[in-house]
């Protein structure tokens, strides 16, 4: 099993603990945030992940940790669960998939376009609700700048991409013309 595969089933049985037991699903994705940042910014915290260091080292770290951290317990118990799983190396993916899960949850899909030149921010809202019209879900949009497309718009939502750019018309004009 990947990384990646076990953050998002931790991410998931988090999400699930919280939801049941109505806890404040902002404050855990900011517990988790506030113990990736600290691994983050002071290397010393990176022996925790190291498979030399003994788990009842790593999980007495942990409980000093959480303690002076002052995390919601349900945190708090996740990284203890981590620690004596000696599965710690899991915390950044792990919190890229609770956010995702968030989301999920909350009905919410990212949405991403790509045009050649900045779009004023009433197109953008503009485009933002044609989408959520068109999903039946919130979207939370973002726009980016790339002149390489040449023209038209690049719009990825979740996995899926719509490419309407010149760019990509371009390429499938070439490939018809040489397979004839």
């Amino acid at each position: 099993m990947t990384n990646r595969t076990a953050a998002t089933r931790y991410a998931r049985a988090l999400l699930d603990v919280a939801v049941k037991e109505k806890t404040d699903l902002d404050q855990v994705e900011r517990d988790l945030a506030a113990i990736v940042d600290l691994f983050t910014q002071h290397t010393a915290l990176s022996v925790l992940v190291n498979p030399v260091v003994p788990v009842p080292r790593k999980r007495a770290a942990m409980e000093a940790l959480t303690a002076a951290a002052k995390l919601l317990p349900i945190v708090s118990k996740l990284l203890m669960l981590l620690a004596e799983r000696d599965r710690l190396v899991l915390l950044p993916d792990l919190l890229t998939a609770y956010r995702d899960r968030l989301l999920q949850h909350r009905n919410i899909v990212r949405a991403e376009i790509t045009t050649t030149a900045a779009l004023p921010a009433d197109k953008v809202k503009a485009i933002e609700s044609g989408l959520a019209r068109a999903t039946g879900r919130t979207v939370s949009l973002s726009a980016k700048v790339d002149p390489g497309i040449i023209g038209g718009v690049v719009t990825r939502m979740g996995s899926t991409i719509y490419d309407g750019s010149v760019t990509r018309q371009l390429q499938r004009m070439k490939e018809k013309l040489s397979w004839t």
